[in-house]
């Protein structure tokens, strides 16, 4: 894996204090949206259609960090939106690497050539920059011309600068796994420290479903791409069993509250993909929601998602738990041949592995 071993070690360490605690619900990733509005119009994002007073909305820098103050995660995912909008990001950012949290601060790097000069490197902030595919992929997926471009000058800048950056990609219908590893390849060419990838999840705002994977295809698409990816020597930012649950090789149970969000309307409940309401605190957040109602199994909604937002906490316990099991897959790489693991249903819901 690419994630430092600072990193890594800050979190086992925050890991094992929940569990000798006896805490059963902990955060691992505060996913923070200090806003929704975004200077591209993506088909598949699920925020840019919120009314114009919603998009106009911030959280303000005192909300940010008492957001992190509240629920106590190691690791701050900054979304929207596009963060670089908001101008008070570089303090915030600031006073969340004071406080020694690992920010992933995302953007689609339209800004970052300009802004990057607010922003000082440290080994807590890892720029997350989004891109889906090669050019013409990236391009049609974000709805114009130059995106990719754009997006590539800045991570050269970045990296000529001394930031630490990741690539978020995200995976949709009509992707082959030649055409992903390939795109794969190119990134490490790049200088980054990893790929963030997930299949595209289908938001209800979004306003091109037929774009999304559906669980079945996605276990056989992500064999295919990691098959063709044996010696190739990419680097992830993510545990070696989540890519073994995408894969298919492991039946897991979402952990919706392994990665609570913060927003401008509230704590969102119950997870960063669904909306059904919002909670007044992450205490409330936490202690009200009825969790046993959400993951494959349990909601309809829940049935093809197969995202990190729902699933890495639940691949980071797993492998806290059985470390030869992990080594084991991240030395070999997640299977490609073989059965797949069975679809969860309704009545081992409550019974697979959970954060």
């Amino acid at each position: 894996m690419s994630i430092p071993f600072i990193q890594k070690y800050s979190i086992a360490k925050y890991l094992l204090a929940q569990r000798l605690r006896g805490k059963q619900r902990y955060p691992l990733v505060l996913m923070l949206e200090p806003l929704f509005q975004c200077n591209l119009t993506c088909p598949s994002c699920g925020k840019i259609n919120y009314p114009e007073e919603i998009l106009n909305r911030r959280l303000s820098i005192k909300e940010c960090l008492a957001a992190i103050d509240e629920c106590g995660a190691p690791v701050v995912s900054i979304a929207g939106g596009e963060p670089l909008i908001h101008k008070d990001m570089p303090k915030i950012v600031t006073g969340l690497v004071k406080k020694k949290k690992f920010i992933y601060l995302c953007t689609n790097g339209l800004l970052l050539k300009t802004r990057l000069q607010d922003y000082t490197p440290s080994f807590y902030l890892t720029l997350s920059l989004h891109l889906d595919g090669h050019r013409k992929r990236h391009d049609a997926l974000a709805g114009r011309p130059g995106i990719f471009d754009s997006a590539i000058e800045a991570i050269q800048l970045a990296h000529v600068k001394g930031f630490r950056f990741i690539v978020n990609c995200t995976l949709y219908e009509g992707v082959t796994a030649q055409e992903a590893s390939e795109f794969f390849d190119f990134v490490m060419t790049l200088g980054a420290e990893g790929i963030t990838v997930s299949p595209g999840y289908n938001y209800s705002k979004a306003s091109q479903k037929e774009m999304f994977l559906q669980r079945s295809h996605s276990k056989q698409f992500f064999r295919e791409i990691f098959r063709l990816g044996k010696g190739r020597k990419w680097k992830f930012n993510q545990s070696s069993l989540f890519l073994d649950f995408l894969a298919g090789n492991r039946a897991y149970q979402c952990t919706p509250w392994g990665n609570p969000t913060r927003n401008v309307l509230g704590w969102q409940r119950p997870c960063y993909l669904l909306a059904e309401n919002y909670a007044p605190s992450f205490r409330a957040l936490l202690e009200e929601t009825d969790w046993s109602q959400y993951g494959p199994g349990r909601h309809p909604q829940c049935t093809h998602c197969m995202l990190h937002s729902g699933f890495e906490a639940t691949a980071v316990k797993d492998t806290l738990a059985h470390p030869l099991k992990a080594l084991y897959v991240f030395l070999r790489g997640p299977r490609t041949e073989g059965p797949f693991a069975p679809d969860i249903t309704e009545k081992q819901a409550s019974a697979i592995c959970e954060f």
